[in-house]
């Protein structure tokens, strides 16, 4: 499944124009700790988080990151976006929370 099918298929807002919509995801990994995900990410996987500093775009250019998924219709500044398109880091929001955008992944890769 790519990016952009995720996003339609869960009805996530895509903030960051086509960036990496065509990427493929194949896991997903839910931590707030920067630490933790530069630790245990795995490849091709996107990342939840409540966080909305430049540093996670930092650590998701590092572990080559496709798309950060933030929960809760959490407010970006317009200046972390502009930074997350020059990255190639798509950014996506969505209304659940991020346990509940955890499950919603976890069943749509299992389904493939």
């Amino acid at each position: 499944m790519t990016v952009g099918e995720l996003a339609g298929v869960l009805g996530l807002e895509v903030l960051t124009g086509d960036t990496n919509l065509d990427r493929e995801v194949r896991s997903g990994y839910t931590s707030d700790l920067l630490s933790d995900v530069i630790a245990n990410i795995g490849d091709d996987a996107v990342w939840i988080t409540i966080q909305r500093h430049v540093n996670i775009l930092g650590v998701a250019k590092l572990k080559d990151v496709p798309a950060i998924i933030i929960p809760r219709k959490l407010q970006l500044e317009e200046g972390f976006i502009t930074k997350a398109r020059q990255e190639d880091i798509a950014i996506l929001r969505g209304s659940a929370s991020a346990f509940e955008l955890s499950g919603l992944i976890y069943n749509e890769l299992k389904r493939g």
